[in-house]
């Protein structure tokens, strides 16, 4: 099977730092998840849906900076449309560690 990805693949894929400003629990999702709204700057509010509840308290994620994928095509979850996908490293018990950038950045800067 082949891995490798082209680097013109790669610059498809838009990602955008954005300040998460709203959460709520998921009640209807299949697994333990987060409504959220990610505020992109320029690019607008975007809602998304996140398994992130193993590691994160929704009073702590607002205010925090995530790094998501912007341009998939809105996908049906449960009862809401994702508009964008928060990016996370993956740990062996499925907790998610949300992408963040190391300082304080602009909404809606890119990803390169």
């Amino acid at each position: 099977m082949d891995r490798d990805l082209q680097w013109h693949e790669f610059t498809r894929v838009d990602m955008r730092v954005g300040t998460i400003i709203e959460v709520e629990i998921f009640k209807e999702a299949r697994n333990p998840a987060y409504k959220i709204i990610v505020d992109f700057g320029e690019l607008g509010l975007r809602k998304t849906s996140a398994q992130v509840t193993k590691l994160y308290l929704p009073e702590k994620l607002i205010g925090k900076q995530v790094v998501a994928v912007v341009n998939f095509p809105p996908k049906q979850i449960a009862n809401m449309m994702s508009e964008c996908l928060i990016l996370g490293a993956i740990g062996g018990d499925k907790e998610v560690t949300l992408l963040t950038p190391d300082l304080q950045v602009k909404n809606g800067m890119k990803i390169g």
